[in-house]
């Protein structure tokens, strides 16, 4: 595993990744119409808190209402005024299958836009609009709460994190400060330290912010950390955003010292998150991304999804391939801040993670079809979500499975085996 990744980019490596990698088709499941299923939950849950899981996180964001694909940002760089499309076959296409007018995801009520607050009034918003695609509703958190706790002698604590879905490099990493600010509430309330674990699962983007928390945990210190942490509460001062500095001013020195989460372990697991940001595994405890795929290659690297011009076109209105949004919303896409202060700041801190940047390396990107990042174990599972339906609100692209409530068991079964397997 590699040490102080100090904020690099994933290298994107289209090398088979061998043992690292799992082949897996979802067998769904309707938990509460299931006796042997809740009965397989309550055993999964006693294998969580035997193996010290005190904690389990579902952070998310959401699908509508945000600019998913990040095709402002794609527009900013030029992408079809400037012609780069030209002598690409099916690239427009493409690009309008991808923007938020065009690509059939409707906006949230009264045009609610990012940043979401992580409240049950918004909470309650998505579940009425999104219901449980790509969201994490409270109902799947209650039945995972029960499900799991019908087994252990220490209950396991589960909550819902909302993110505030600003998909740009600025909005991920104060949503990473955000995030380690909750986790040192976790471990002071629930008194964590040596031996116990939280567990956080992330959907989409959430992983991005993930992996920008692995970085700031990085064991040792690192120049990047302490400059990024100053860009961000500069930022936070400047934009009038009290809870944003004072959580900095609060964590900096516990990331310093390595005591913000007092001894306990943080172990991720990632659902559609797009390879962009590199992960620094060595402040980590475990870690495993699952991806939504269905084999489309015919030159046997079963582990990369199919990019071809202008097939995909085709492919994406019945998620056919699996998730697009993931092979997708690579570097070089994003939206866009909203006030000059964010877009210096966000320039600022896009030059620490993705420096090399504009349409065509987004093109580069999503070309090399990457499904796992160089770090962490990965699983490509078919959620059997490919029904022929073009309603994108059925699918949305692939990137809607991860969360339903019918796929609870095996994401929580593939959980439990991979990372804490019985002895």
């Amino acid at each position: 595993m590699s040490i102080e990744n100090s904020f690099q980019h994933d290298e994107m490596s289209r090398k088979n990744p061998g043992e690292r990698i799992a082949l897996r088709d979802v067998a769904l499941a309707t938990l509460p119409e299931s006796s042997a299923g809740l009965d397989t939950m309550a055993s999964l849950g006693k294998r969580l808190s035997q193996a010290g899981v005190r904690v389990i996180v579902l952070l998310h964001g959401s699908i509508m209402g945000t600019d998913v694909f990040g095709v402002q940002r794609l527009d900013e760089l030029g992408g079809l005024k400037r012609g780069y499309s030209r002598g690409v076959a099916g690239l427009d296409a493409l690009l309008a299958l991808m923007r938020e007018n065009s690509n059939g995801i409707s906006q949230l009520p009264g045009g609610m836009k990012p940043p979401l607050a992580n409240d049950d009034a918004t909470k309650r918003l998505l579940d009425e609009q999104m219901g449980d695609a790509g969201n994490f509703t409270n109902a799947y958190l209650e039945l995972m709460r029960q499900s799991l706790n019908r087994g252990p002698d220490q209950p396991i604590h589960c909550v819902r994190e909302l993110w505030s879905c600003e998909h740009h490099h600025l909005g991920r990493a104060l949503a990473a400060v955000s995030m380690l600010g909750r986790l040192r509430d976790w471990v002071e309330a629930r008194k964590l330290g040596l031996g116990d674990r939280i567990l956080i699962q992330a959907h989409g983007q959430a992983g991005l912010v993930l992996a920008l928390v692995s970085n700031l945990f990085c064991v040792t210190a690192t120049s990047s950390r302490k400059r990024l942490l100053d860009l961000l509460l500069d930022f936070a001062s400047q934009s009038n955003r009290p809870d944003s500095a004072s959580t900095i001013q609060r964590i900096a020195p516990l990331l310093a010292n390595g005591t913000l989460l007092n001894g306990a372990m943080l172990d991720v697991v990632t659902f559609g998150m797009p390879v962009r940001y590199g992960w620094d595994p060595s402040g980590l405890g475990k870690l495993l991304h699952i991806v939504n795929h269905r084999n489309l290659r015919t030159d046997g690297k079963t582990w990369l999804s199919k990019m071809e011009l202008p097939q995909i076109t085709m492919e994406m209105p019945i998620a056919w391939g699996g998730d697009y949004i993931q092979e997708l919303a690579v570097a070089g896409s994003d939206a866009l801040p909203t006030t000059e202060w964010a877009k210096t700041a966000n320039k600022a801190v896009w030059e620490m993670v993705e420096p090399f940047d504009g349409f065509e390396r987004w093109l580069e990107c999503a070309r090399r079809a990457v499904r796992i990042p160089s770090e962490g174990m990965g699983m490509l599972a078919d959620y059997k979500d490919s029904t022929g339906s073009s309603n994108v609100r059925d699918h949305y692209f692939g990137h809607a499975a991860y969360t339903r409530l019918n796929a609870m068991l095996f994401n929580t079964t593939e959980i439990v085996q991979t990372l804490y397997p019985a002895h």
